[in-house]
């Protein structure tokens, strides 16, 4: 099984959408493995972010993302990582399709509501850079065979 990172930002905060966000994977099949709201650093931003760190708009989104504490998210399923880029959307929201979660919920480019990982590769080193080990939880859901057929699972 696949992981990722989702991010939700403080704008998705600010709005309470946290709780239809987090349903939209649910029902979509994902299994929520890791949960926690922080607050990011300068440091943690300029980390998460350092290929953009160079862009003319990067202090303000860095100071966007430290404003307000974000919910970190960790999603596991089979191909989650495509799953959850398809349900977000692109980066920039007035291009999003309606149905995804940018598309339904944000008409904006900086102010986006949430971040999920780009690749496999880029998962595994973001959940590492939000998650300690012992804070993602291995369960089984009931509903798995509903989900997965059992060659699947």
């Amino acid at each position: 099984m696949e992981r990722t990172l989702v991010l939700l930002k403080s704008d998705a905060i600010q709005r309470a959408l946290i709780g239809s966000i987090i349903t939209r994977f649910e029902r979509r099949g994902l299994k929520l493995i890791g949960l926690k709201m922080i607050k990011l650093s300068p440091a943690l931003s300029k980390e998460h972010y350092s290929h953009l760190t160079s862009k003319p708009f990067y202090p303000d989104l860095e100071k966007f993302i430290i404003h307000n504490p974000i919910i970190a998210i960790v999603l596991e399923g089979k191909e989650c990582v495509q799953i959850v880029r398809d349900m977000i959307g692109p980066t920039n929201s007035r291009k999003a399709l309606p149905g995804t979660i940018r598309g339904d919920l944000s008409v904006s480019t900086s102010r986006n509501i949430i971040h999920g990982s780009d690749s496999l590769e880029t998962a595994e080193k973001e959940i590492k850079r939000f998650f300690k080990h012992d804070e993602l939880f291995e369960y089984k859901i009931s509903l798995s065979e509903y989900i997965y057929a059992q060659d699947e699972i």
